[in-house]
């Protein structure tokens, strides 16, 4: 991230984009977890040297974090991660503790079929140079993460959070944000254990499947982005699908 002003772009509309990314990235850090509720966020000064941004932009950033009700500043404190309310009055929330059963599950990958794999043909368009290192980055975390169910899923939401952010359209990023750890199904079911496969094999799978999207977004190839997306979204489901299916034959029998 950086302010660079060779691009020509009114002063206010850079401002605005940084702000999206700044807040792009302070919220992968609190659904993945490496910011945590009552944690408090790194000073203004702090985020000024890291990120490489203006005051202005790091304001108006703690800004729409505290609209979303990630965050609450207490004035000559700092700014502190809230815990997620189950329910938001006006917004679209899906409370992962009411995913208890495969069939919920199923219905939520549905969902994210529908919207993920435009959101990764998009990225795929739009992405910058930025945005990629980001969605690599997050894939590096999953690959050290192999082996840890708890780690796993948190690099797992960082790197689909990721690709919404690529899309350059914040409309995907808020959706996957209201989902939080509703998008991962081993957050609430563990569908290796439940589809009878080893886990650690499981997730060098889905690794294999989350390169194969990295790989189109980096060559810029929608369509390659769209399939891969879809593949590994679908491949979750249909592990799912059979357990159902087995399930609803032994109570049948």
């Amino acid at each position: 991230m950086h302010t660079s002003t060779s691009t020509g772009e009114p002063p206010r509309r850079r401002a605005r984009g940084l702000a999206h990314e700044l807040v792009a990235e302070l919220t992968r850090r609190i659904q993945s977890g490496t910011l945590r509720p009552g944690d408090r966020l790194p000073t203004e000064s702090e985020i000024v040297r890291e990120q490489g941004v203006s005051r202005t932009v790091v304001r108006e950033a703690i800004s729409r974090l505290q609209a979303g009700g990630l965050v609450e500043t207490r004035h000559g404190v700092g700014s502190f991660v809230l815990a997620r309310s189950p329910k938001s009055t006006g917004s679209l929330s899906i409370d992962p503790g009411t995913l208890m059963t495969v069939r919920d599950v199923i219905a939520i990958l549905e969902l994210r079929i529908s919207v993920e794999t435009e959101a990764a043909s998009l990225a795929a368009l739009r992405r910058t140079e930025a945005q990629l290192g980001a969605i690599d980055a997050a894939l590096d975390g999953f690959r050290a993460a192999v082996g840890d169910q708890r780690a796993c899923v948190g690099a797992d939401i960082s790197f689909h959070m990721a690709i919404a952010d690529a899309t350059c359209n914040p409309h995907f990023s808020d959706f996957m944000r209201y989902l939080g750890e509703a998008i991962i199904p081993r957050a609430r079911v563990n569908t290796a254990q439940l589809a009878g496969d080893d886990f650690q094999q499981y997730l060098y799978r889905v690794n294999r499947e989350h390169e194969d999207i990295y790989n189109a977004i980096r060559r810029q190839d929608p369509e390659a982005a769209r399939a891969a997306m879809r593949t590994h979204l679908s491949n979750s489901r249909e592990r799912l699908l059979r357990v159902q299916e087995e399930a609803e034959r032994g109570e049948s029998a």
